[in-house]
């Protein structure tokens, strides 16, 4: 890689003499020690002072490609972020989503990825691009020194292990990064439910997975109808995130029994043990069975196979759906301010004997990959992006909107939320305020590209010890609560969700550098035959109109699977469980 800019080469001398002046950062690419602390983590301003965006800034509005295997969204980035970026870098952001089979392929063979690059996990595909030379090399011409400055002195472990994973040299770095390790983050899933109906039925206890649906039943009979005059159901789900399983199957597991997805089957972050999804009595088709049993009840909305990402979130918004397991999806879009007047609310409900998990910080960062594209004509533009999101100004605008506005410090340099930024975190409708310089609604704004650079849950160095969760801020504790979350807290003897859910079983996802390994061609083809079978069969069970054609179903998907090659997959998945295994920190 070439600098681009044609001022390239004086601009990494006049960096370096200024530099080298403040004595605030070294010419070189080498990675500082791995024994990164809060002490040695320099604030947003001296990133910023080490980083002369007036000398990268182009001219004239720049458009830059986002390819996001993870992005629900496709096309140009509105709103208040878009504002933000287009103020600060003078930049445009065009969304390119991997909503359709064969993006990455065209992609590849179009010889651009995009401008900046982001990768679902660090497996197949990234390491694909890598060997097509389709990556930027972060060590080639100073670029991650001189111009992710920010991102090079605290994301050291990051780093480490993307080199670790890429052949020695470093395309980019993982997710969810967090400052250090030996603590777990917020319990993202766990068991959401209509908290006023619950106490209308009488509060019945839950003891395991199979009692919410007699919860569920209940509560149907007492509410039938939703906010829109809609019938009411238990569940609402969709398959736009489907995987090797089907996501919310899966994910049931996680919940409730302490493992990890892991290819086609579980982790268990306990012992290191693997358990295949297709397995007797196991915990996959106990959860599917879960769903089944909702299915016949009348309590799983029937368009659920077809109805997509927004539909399911309008179900939950629309009080159509009473229970989820994902902390993060439903409760937000029902809590709003209107429902919690009204006395209504979502808020967990774990059962006696729910063994959830939940994942330790990882200073070594997650699978979903931040990287450049080799042919981008921007390089130091996108690298100076990357790192200003990594900035915790950076992290916390993306996360709640503009300083100012939705988030901001106090005297004391606690983080807090503002009473706007509060109402939007639980009505995501709502309008940027009219005298803020932004306009539309919150919700269309947020960043379209759906990945993040430090974890919610780790430190912020630049506020008074908090993290960037809000929930935690100091003047998010001192609201004064509705009566509903009240009387949650009172039941639950709790203030906060980590606080419930921590008094039940947890298991803890330990940190570790493991990345998957590429499968062979024939393997690949083989492992594509295979979970597209688990997945079909899947929907179908869930959809059976009796206990015998659930197990007539499941059968036929599990001989199906075995003569496509399951076996092969779940070999592949045991040695590839022992990696990670070997790979976590002790």
């Amino acid at each position: 890689m070439k600098l681009k800019n044609v001022a390239a080469g004086m601009m990494v001398f006049v960096l370096i003499v200024s530099m080298a002046a403040c004595g605030e950062r070294t010419t070189t690419t080498n990675l500082q020690s791995e024994d990164t602390t809060k002490e040695n983590q320099s604030s947003d301003e001296t990133g910023s002072e080490m980083l002369d965006l007036e000398e990268i800034i182009p001219e004239k509005t720049v458009t830059l490609n986002v390819y996001s295997q993870v992005a629900n969204y496709q096309g140009e980035q509105i709103g208040w972020f878009a504002k933000v970026i287009k103020d600060k870098f003078n930049v445009k952001l065009n969304i390119i989503n991997d909503g359709t089979d064969g993006v990455f392929a065209t992609r590849m063979e179009s010889g651009n990825l995009g401008d900046i690059v982001i990768f679902g996990n660090d497996t197949d595909q990234y390491h694909q691009a890598i060997d097509k030379g389709m990556l930027l090399n972060w060590n080639e011409d100073q670029i991650l020194a001189d111009y992710g400055p920010y991102m090079n002195k605290n994301m050291t472990k990051a780093f480490e292990k993307n080199k670790k994973i890429s052949g020695g040299k470093i395309y980019g770095f993982g997710h969810d990064v967090a400052v250090k390790k030996n603590s777990y983050g917020e319990f993202e899933y766990h068991p959401d439910i209509r908290w006023d109906l619950y106490q209308k039925i009488g509060s019945p206890n839950v003891d395991t997975l199979e009692d919410y649906v007699n919860v569920l039943k209940k509560m149907k009979e007492i509410c039938p109808k939703s906010d829109s005059g809609k019938e009411t159901y238990g569940v609402s789900l969709f398959n736009d995130w489907d995987g090797d399983m089907v996501m919310f199957v899966k994910a049931t597991a996680t919940n409730f029994f302490g493992v990890d997805e892991f290819g086609v089957g579980f982790y268990d972050a306990e012992t290191g043990d693997f358990q295949g999804c297709l397995e007797d009595n196991g915990y996959y088709t106990r959860c599917l069975k879960f769903y089944n049993s909702l299915y016949r009840e009348g309590l799983l909305d029937p368009d659920s196979m077809t109805q997509g990402y927004d539909g399911c979130m309008e179900d939950y918004k629309d009080g159509t759906a009473f229970f989820c397991i994902f902390g993060w999806m439903a409760a937000p879009l029902y809590n709003s301010t209107e429902h919690v007047n009204q006395g209504k609310m979502m808020l967990p409900l774990a059962a006696k004997e729910q063994d959830t998990l939940v994942y330790g910080l990882n200073t070594n960062g997650n699978n979903r990959v931040w990287a450049i594209g080799e042919n981008t004509q921007h390089p130091e533009l996108c690298m100076a992006i990357i790192n200003w999101l990594c900035t915790p100004e950076g992290r916390l605008i993306t996360e709640y909107g503009p300083k100012g506005v939705c988030w901001d410090y106090d005297e004391k340099r606690n983080a807090l939320i503002t009473d706007f930024g509060y109402e939007v975190k639980n009505s995501a409708e709502l309008k940027m305020p009219e005298d803020s310089g932004y306009d539309g609604l919150w919700k269309d704004g947020c960043p379209q590209f759906n990945n993040t650079t430090w974890s919610l849950y780790t430190e912020n160095p630049e506020s008074n010890g908090e993290t960037y969760y809000y929930k935690y801020w100091p003047n998010v504790l001192a609201r004064k609560v509705s009566p509903v979350e009240k009387s949650w807290r009172e039941a639950t003897k709790s203030i906060t969700s980590k606080d419930y859910l921590s008094k039940f079983k947890f298991s803890v996802s330990k940190p570790n550098t493991y990345s998957a390994s590429i499968k062979s061609d024939e393997l690949d083809t083989t492992y594509n035959q295979v979970t597209k079978c688990i997945k079909d069969g899947s929907w179908q069970a869930i959809y059976a109109k009796s206990d015998e054609e659930f197990n007539r179903i499941v059968e036929k998907m599990k001989t199906e699977a075995a003569s496509y090659g399951y076996q092969q997959c779940i070999d592949w998945c045991k040695r590839e469980a022992k990696l990670r295994k070997a790979s976590e920190e002790k």
